[in-house]
């Protein structure tokens, strides 16, 4: 059986292409405008009534339908298929006036207003009672309508409102407390409550992790984290349960916001979707933002266990939301949409189709721009529908990956709670150091959950585990014991699920695997840098690492210089079983950090995509349509690559070399790819 993607390909005719469409905001003579130059741009999907809950019911009880039976009813005579979202994202102002205390509250005891998405209590169960009928009226009208060709489940969860401490939720907390402890005892224990006198004896004194006089117990922040994310995902689960109840047959999603979103962990979504879709917006202040843009695409691959997915959103030239919101470059949005399409995307969508005139958003970039057709970005848009539409063949095929980076949501969280060693360890930071180097040795990855099978991959990045699950640690301890190669972070391995630390020294539950005992952590000042014996610089932090068996590769310099760590050991290796364990105990430049995964990726017998220079992006997608390399040129200059193929796009290729011009995009059909190690 096709997976649901592929399936929603085949109706489409090829690749997904669209966006956000929001008639409400417009004239009705202007949706037959919209559908024209829909078509005109290759538009086959959209998707419809993310923020129309106020448009469909304007008043309790009273629900209009007429804007969405007249929109859907145009949109499917000019065959474009829909997305038709559940609007639960932004309850309307009957809602909130009727029951403000649904409103989210913040730590310190604010109820917030309406005026802005996402306005209610996540465990509030008015708000549950009014979605869930909204959901319900709307399945059951538009399940068989014609357009219909896939639901969006609410929007972005939690972007704004997963963190609610009202008594509402403090209710809900307890609640979700009793079924993960069971026992008073063992929840006072898992928390650590007799330290500063916190010990509980009974469910109804635990509060949320409000603000309080100083340090907020760990444990109890970390499991509210946990609780606001699973409250979020059951409300999910309710919504997704109404629409297989009342339109079964038609494949669910909702958008998930990947490193953009700390509070929700996207994988425990993930097996709750039909398929998986992400919204992913460059951060504007990043030079490199295409390589978080990559971590992304190969996080929601990872989501995906590697079939297809859908790019929901991403923007044609500016957001409007960062301190300041950088335009695009002539090319760059073209660029953007190949790389997800090259790393399993098999729909690229925007946010939005019409640029705003009104409202918050009304600076953030669309496919039809407040100046309309005669604009840069238009010709992109039209000619992207164009490219697209050409690369029809790669709909279902799939990127290969022998190398997983693990990613985890509760490390996250625990990582940057209060009173850590150092305020400056931030988990995005370590991950995408890491990643970075892997993308610049063109090695593909897949960005997935510690709790994850590895036996597939033969080598295993962590850039850190400071909280790692003692069933995953003995995974990983399995999977070097068994063969595998496994290459660890500093400040890993030191505390278990609960956030406590174990006992035996640094890096707990690591010590065997790495060989090594860290006798002492040892966070730098701002100001301060490591010289290392390889000649680099670290900066941030060091460790003091016994060998317990390992070898060191790279050193703390031995004079002043190698800072508190002097001559000791900075990067490790450890022959385990039939596998290694590598061990990084500082932050290692970008030179020392490739160097290491280039000999991660050396002695397990991995290599690059393709032989192409710096800044050329290369992955490959195969499957039953072919075998399809896509290049992409970040560099200003044109380059020549060592690779041939019948070239799709961008190329003049003689068969064994491939020119690709400044900012552009390849792609190669290859008869006879090289084997993927």
């Amino acid at each position: 059986m096709n997976h649901p993607l592929t399936e929603l390909n085949r109706r489409l005719g090829g690749i997904a292409y669209g966006g956000d469409y929001n008639p409400e905001q417009w004239p009705r003579e202007t949706w037959h405008e919209d559908v024209r130059l829909m078509r005109e741009a290759g538009v086959n999907l959209v998707t419809v009534g993310v923020f129309s809950w106020s448009r469909l019911q304007p008043r309790p009880g009273t629900y209009d339908w007429s804007l969405l039976d007249e929109v859907l009813g145009l949109l499917h005579e000019n065959g474009i298929a829909v997305d038709l979202a559940t609007a639960t994202a932004a309850p309307p102002p009957w809602f909130t006036r009727r029951h403000p205390d649904a409103r989210p509250v913040t730590a310190s005891g604010t109820r917030l207003s309406h005026g802005s998405r996402q306005v209610f209590c996540p465990s509030h169960p008015a708000y549950a009672a009014a979605a869930d009928a909204l959901v319900a009226q709307l399945a059951a009208r538009y399940g068989d309508h014609p357009a219909l060709v896939m639901w969006h489940v609410h929007n972005e969860w939690g972007n704004h409102n997963a963190l609610c401490y009202c008594d509402v939720s403090a209710s809900a907390f307890r609640t979700w407390l009793r079924e993960r402890y069971r026992e008073l005892d063992t929840l006072n224990e898992a928390w650590g409550t007799d330290f500063w006198g916190q010990r509980y004896s009974d469910w109804e004194e635990i509060d949320p992790p409000r603000e309080t006089t100083a340090l907020r117990n760990p444990g109890q922040e970390l499991d509210y984290h946990r609780f606001s994310s699973d409250a979020l995902l059951d409300r999910h689960r309710a919504e997704a349960a109404l629409l297989r109840r009342f339109a079964p047959g038609t494949p669910l999603t909702t958008n998930h916001l990947g490193t953009l979103e700390k509070k929700v962990d996207a994988y425990a979504f993930a097996p709750e979707c039909d398929l998986i879709s992400v919204d992913h917006y460059l951060p504007a202040a990043d030079p490199d933002g295409h390589i978080d843009l990559a971590l992304n695409a190969d996080m929601t691959r990872g989501m995906a266990a590697g079939r297809p997915w859908l790019l929901m959103e991403h923007s044609t030239s500016a957001v409007n939301w960062q301190p300041v919101n950088v335009a695009k470059r002539p090319g760059e949005m073209r660029r953007n949409s190949m790389a997800h399409l090259a790393r399993g995307a098999d729909g690229i969508m925007f946010f939005q189709w019409r640029q705003s005139r009104a409202g918050a958003e009304k600076w953030h970039s669309a496919m039809l721009p407040h100046g309309g057709t005669d604009t840069r970005i238009w010709r992109e848009v039209r000619a992207l529908g164009a490219d697209l539409a050409s690369l029809a063949d790669v709909v279902g095929t799939r990127v290969r990956a022998d190398v997983a980076l693990l990613f985890d949501w509760n490390n996250w969280w625990a990582l940057e709670l209060q009173a850590r060693p150092s305020a400056r360890t931030r988990y995005l930071d370590l991950v995408r150091e890491w990643y970075e180097a892997l993308w610049a040795l063109n090695i593909t990855c897949d960005v997935i959950p510690p709790g994850q099978d590895l036996t597939p991959y033969k080598a295993v990045l962590a850039p850190n585990l400071y909280l790692l699950a003692d069933e995953h640690a003995d995974a990983l301890t399995r999977y070097v014991r068994q063969g595998g190669h496994l290459a660890v972070g500093c400040f890993s391995g030191v505390v278990d699920a609960r956030d406590q630390v174990r006992p035996g020294g640094y890096p707990g539950a690591l010590r065997e695997v790495l060989g090594l005992r860290v006798d002492e952590y040892l966070p730098l000042r701002t100001e301060d840098t490591i010289r290392l014996s390889d000649g680099s610089v670290a900066v941030q932090w060091a460790e003091r690492v016994e060998p317990r068996g390992c070898t060191a590769t790279v050193r703390f310099a031995d004079d002043a210089g190698g800072g508190p760590a002097r001559g000791g050991p900075a990067v490790t290796r450890h022959a385990y079983g039939a596998g290694t364990g590598w061990y990084v105990a500082t932050r290692a430049s970008g030179p020392t950090l490739r160097e290491v995964v280039r000999q991660v990726a050396e002695t397990a017998g991995l290599r690059s995509v393709a032989d192409v220079p710096e800044g050329v992006e290369a992955v490959r997608r195969t499957g039953p349509g072919g075998s399809f390399l896509f290049l992409i040129n970040h560099t200003d200059g044109d380059v020549d690559v060592p690779v041939g193929g019948l070239g799709l796009l961008d190329t003049v290729s003689d068969g064994s070399h491939t020119k690709i011009p400044a900012g552009g995009v390849a792609v190669l059909r290859e008869e006879r790819p090289p084997r993927q190690a």
